[in-house]
C-alpha cells in the first residue's frame, strides 16, 4: 500500500529545473533507495518531502493529504522525520537533550505548560522514557549524558537518527547516513535501518555508498538530471544500461 506519492513534482530556481516533472512512490513497510550522480535533485527532493522548498509545480501526497503549502514544522507532526547530509545536531547539549527536544512536536503548545505542575512532570518524565528507549534501540544508552561534540562522528550521525525517530515519525528520511563511515559502521548502519523498517516505519534513504543502498534497499529510484530515469529492484538496477552510463560512469558497447 503506498504511504507517499509525489505526481508531476517539479522544482525550479531560476531557469534550472532542478527536480522534472517526477513521479514516485514509496509503500508502507518499504526501505527504498534513492541514488543517483551529484547534482541529480537528490536532496532537493527530501528538501521537498519535508517542506523545505515548496514545488514548483505537481504535488506530494502523504496518507491521502496533500503536503505542498505544508510549513516543515507541521510535515514533521504529520509523520515525516528526516536527517541531514551535514550533521546539525545541538553539539554543546547532551545526547538525551537532542532526542527531547524532537519530540517538543508532540506536546501541545499552552502557556500552563512551562510552569511546574505534577501533569507537567508526569508528562517530561513519559517523554524522557521515550527518548531513553529510542536511545537504547540504537545502541546509545551509555552515551545519553555526553556532549554530542564530544562523539565520534559516526556516533553522531547515529544520534541524529535518534532525533528524527524521537518526533515519531510513520516515514523516516535519511540523507547520506553512511558518508563518511568506515566498512564496520556502515554494516551497523544497514542492520540498524533494517531494523527501524521492522518497527513499522518506512525509510527512503540517499547514499553513494552502493554496498549500503543496494544491501538494504527493497527498491531503488534513479535520478539524473532531476528525472527518474530508473526504478527497480537492487539487481535490476546494477544491470540498466542507462544507470550504468549515468551513475556508474561506465561506457556500454
Amino acid at each position: 500500500m503506498k504511504i507517499l506519492e509525489a505526481n508531476d513534482l517539479c522544482k525550479r530556481f531560476g531557469g534550472v529545473e532542478a527536480i522534472s516533472h517526477l513521479d514516485f512512490c514509496l509503500n508502507d513497510g518499504e526501505i527504498l533507495g534513492l541514488i543517483g550522480p551529484n547534482g541529480a535533485g537528490k536532496t532537493t527532493l527530501f528538501n521537498l518531502l519535508s517542506g523545505v522548498y515548496v514545488p514548483s509545480g505537481g504535488e506530494v501526497i502523504y496518507k491521502s493529504r496533500n503536503l505542498v503549502g505544508l510549513k516543515p514544522h507541521e510535515i514533521t507532526k504529520l509523520g515525516i522525520a528526516r536527517t541531514f547530509q551535514k550533521i546539525r545536531l545541538f553539539q554543546k547539549l547532551p545526547v538525551i537533550k537532542n532526542v527531547l527536544i524532537a519530540q517538543h512536536c508532540r506536546v501541545e503548545p499552552k502557556l500552563w505548560n512551562i510552569f511546574e505542575t505534577k501533569k507537567n512532570r508526569i508528562t517530561e518524565e513519559r517523554y524522557r522514557k521515550k527518548a531513553v528507549e529510542i536511545l537504547s534501540f540504537l545502541g546509545l544508552e551509555e552515551r545519553e549524558s555526553d556532549l554530542a561534540m564530544d562523539l565520534p562522528y559516526g556516533t553522531q550521525k547515529i544520534v541524529e537518527i535518534a532525533r528524527a525517530l524521537g518526533t515519531e515519525p510513520d516515514i523516516l528520511l535519511l540523507d547520506e547516513p553512511a558518508a563518511g563511515l568506515n566498512n564496520t559502521e556502515s554494516e551497523e548502519l544497514m542492520a540498524l535501518v533494517s531494523r527501524i523498517r521492522d518497527q513499522g516505519i518506512s525509510v527512503i534513504i540517499i547514499e553513494h555508498d552502493m554496498d549500503v543502498i543496494m544491501g538494504i534497499s527493497d527498491r531503488i529510484v534513479v535520478l539524473n538530471y532531476g528525472k527518474k530515469i530508473f526504478e527497480g529492484g537492487p539487481s535490476e538496477t546494477q544491470k540498466d544500461d542507462g544507470v550504468r552510463v549515468a551513475y556508474l560512469g561506465e561506457e556500454i558497447e
